[in-house]
């Protein structure tokens, strides 16, 4: 695998080099197999998913700021590799491995794709231990204020034209919330990122009301 990314806190690539960079044999032929390798290079059988972080198992290096188009790229190739169809003639035990590895990518790609999902997983890979509370600042008083005051102007909209407004402040309030986070991990500070990340939280579920508000309105009116 390759690694394509930013880069990442020091401490965590430390560690993660470390189990990335081991070898172990092959289950099949006992041929040596690098951590995080898919295929034996010996005799190209599949491997286990191993205990790989989302980035690294998609050869990505531990950060926020993911390039899609690379994701995208990654993960189909991946996925043509595991294609049931190129198993079909293989033991069962290589067929139930062709689906473990299909399964650990499928769920490192949603994980990824996502600013929201991978701000969240990107803050308990590297705050494991540092950040007790995780990203659920119940407690934090200017989030919630925050939080509940938009709610209550949309309860309160009345119009399409209304909700709309309310639902293009969610964007850019989601779009300022992202480019905070890439600052935020970019300088290693994780109070910060989990902070942003329940403020991420916060805002994409008014998005998703003001959506729900909206087509409720619209079926008023039609």
């Amino acid at each position: 695998m390759h690694d394509i990314g930013t880069k990442p806190d020091d401490r965590l690539s430390a560690s993660v080099d470390v189990a990335i960079g081991s070898v172990s044999p092959c289950w099949s032929c006992r041929g040596p197999v690098v951590n995080g390798d898919v295929f034996c290079g010996t005799c190209d059988a599949v491997q286990p998913p191993g205990q790989l972080d989302h980035f690294r198992r998609l050869g990505l290096k531990p950060g926020f700021n993911v390039d899609v188009a690379i994701l995208n790229r990654l993960y189909f190739d991946c996925q043509r590799r595991l294609h049931p169809d190129r198993f079909a003639s293989r033991t069962p035990r290589e067929r139930a491995l062709s689906q473990q590895q299909s399964t650990s990518v499928n769920e490192a790609y949603e994980t990824l794709r996502d600013p929201l999902k991978r701000a969240d997983y990107l803050v308990h890979l590297q705050g494991s231990g540092v950040l007790t509370e995780g990203c659920n600042l119940v407690a934090d008083q200017e989030l919630l204020t925050e939080s509940l005051e938009l709610r209550e102007l949309l309860a309160e909209a009345e119009t399409i034209a209304e909700v709309a407004a309310l639902e293009k402040r969610a964007a850019n309030d989601i779009k300022s919330c992202i480019d905070d986070l890439s600052r935020a991990f970019a300088d290693v500070r994780l109070e910060q990122a989990c902070r942003l990340t329940t403020r991420l939280k916060y805002l994409k579920k008014l998005e998703d009301e003001c959506r729900v508000r909206r087509a409720c309105l619209s079926d008023r009116v039609s």
